[in-house]
């Protein structure tokens, strides 16, 4: 039977791959990305925990995170789009030549 742990070790896990990503990549895309399958790895662990304390407090966490990860996902594609068109390129490198 699959219990809490495994299901904290998998959160875990994912959380390590999507900061994994974080940190070595160079494409903002991708670090969309890694900070998307950390959301999830949180989510899962959330789920898991309600599910293992029979609360569903959890769950509707977890659900207002997605709803928020997607608004989050909705602003930072708009802001890659407008990026990608001005400059050509996704690479974080060229964050540095932002005057403001």
């Amino acid at each position: 039977m699959i219990g809490l742990p495994h299901y904290l070790v998998f959160a875990a896990l994912l959380f390590c791959v999507g900061l994994a990503g974080m940190l070595r990549r160079k494409n903002i895309l991708m670090l969309f990305f890694s900070t998307e399958i950390m959301l999830n790895a949180i989510n899962v662990a959330f789920v898991a925990i309600g599910h293992s304390l029979q609360d569903i407090n959890g769950q509707i966490v977890a659900l207002f995170m997605i709803a928020i990860a997607a608004g989050e996902v909705a602003v930072g594609l708009g802001l890659v789009i407008l990026w990608f068109k001005k400059h050509k390129s996704l690479d974080i490198d060229t964050l540095n030549r932002m005057k403001g």
